[in-house]
């Protein structure tokens, strides 16, 4: 009777336990929606940024990777996110992760004066420059190590650093 039990209770919460993770936040609030909405950070054009994405994404793809890059302005909010066809879904959160390392330590995410409090440091992630400022950052996450994701990134960030303002 007890492993009926044990049985019947995994049954039920088997569906409650298997729900995927949300990459972002869930639909704001009423309260939410109607708080005044300031305009975003400084940070790259839209357009610059989906070049990017897609610079990166494919330097990974020629290089046997499926990843996701994101683009982040200088307060870290993302611009972009493309995850490319195939990447897994945790890439969404690994390659945020390294942006906003990459913000806190005003330099690449691979962690030498990485805070704990943000996570794991991984490479992958880098700052967008404009001259000594910093308007942003670009990660990726999916291929077998940081080092092949940063590899993706600095070839976005070499198509585009001209651009940047």
């Amino acid at each position: 009777m007890r492993k009926i039990i044990i049985a019947a209770a995994l049954l039920v919460t088997a569906p409650a336990l298997a729900q995927p993770i949300p990459t972002i936040l869930p639909n704001p609030t009423n309260p939410e929606a109607q708080a005044p909405r300031p305009a975003r950070a400084r940070g790259i054009p839209t357009a610059l940024a989906i070049e990017a994405a897609t610079i990166s994404n494919a330097t990974c793809l020629t290089n046997g990777t499926k990843v996701t890059t994101i683009v982040v302005d200088s307060e870290g909010e993302p611009i972009v996110v493309i995850s490319g066809d195939g990447a897994a879904a945790i890439t969404q959160r690994i390659a945020m992760g390294k942006a906003i390392i990459s913000l806190a330590v005003k330099g690449p995410s691979n962690g030498a004066k990485a805070d704990p409090a943000l996570g794991t440091a991984r490479p992958g992630g880098e700052p967008l420059m404009a001259g000594a400022d910093i308007v942003g950052a670009i990660a990726a996450s999916g291929s077998p190590s940081g080092a092949a994701d940063d590899v993706c990134v600095k070839a976005a960030i070499a198509k585009i650093a001209d651009r940047i303002k």
